[in-house]
């Protein structure tokens, strides 16, 4: 079981990075709460790994603080809720909100979320409350993107878009989402914040 990386950020690609360590590059998924903690390419970074068996693939996901993976694996454990939703949860708001919407019953906020319709919500609500003690002050926060192995490099906006469609938007309001905030200069993990925030619900 793989707890635990330290090497050198080698690739970031929201909601995939590579991470190098000792001649061995480690892919992992992670939330955008755990890239915007990232250290620049070529930096040194630690990080608290959750490794997924399944029949086709080991997944390896990748967590800036001690209390994400822990928050991530309860996610798992509710109904209907697998490690890319997961993701999207802990990316769309943080522990926070998230425990805030859970012990108010809050099924219209969890609904914003890509991907969680009512019946999600309510389960998130049900199954959650008793293990959330503990959590509320994990610090997480915000998106995602497909892997690919691309030739060209994409802009920053590109990449935005990419990890907003990973984490469940479709394309078209994806783009919207992103060209309603995208500023020249700003690094893709900044536009995919700032597009993540607009649509939250305003208190």
């Amino acid at each position: 079981m793989i707890g635990r990386l330290r090497g050198q950020v080698a690739v970031k690609r929201p909601p995939y990075l590579l991470v190098e360590v000792n001649g061995v590059g480690y892919e992992l998924e992670a939330p955008m709460s755990t890239f915007y903690e990232l250290p620049p390419v070529g930096a040194e970074v630690m990080l608290h790994t959750h490794l997924a068996v399944r029949e086709d693939a080991h997944v390896l996901y990748g967590f800036a603080r001690e209390p994400e993976p822990t928050l991530f694996r309860s996610l798992l454990r509710v109904s209907g809720v697998g490690p890319k939703m997961a993701l999207a949860i802990l990316s769309g708001m943080n522990a926070d909100e998230f425990s805030r919407c859970v012990q108010r019953g809050d099924l219209a906020s969890l609904t914003r979320l890509p991907g969680i319709g009512k019946k999600t919500a309510e389960r998130l609500v049900v199954e959650m409350r008793d293990r959330l003690d503990g959590l509320s002050d994990a610090g997480l926060a915000v998106a995602l993107s497909p892997k690919g192995a691309a030739v060209v490099e994409a802009s920053p906006a590109d990449d935005a878009v990419s990890a907003l469609v990973a984490l469940g938007y479709k394309p078209v309001e994806a783009g919207r989402m992103v060209k309603a905030v995208a500023q020249e200069g700003l690094p893709s993990e900044e536009i995919i914040r700032a597009a993540l925030k607009s649509a939250a619900p305003q208190r």
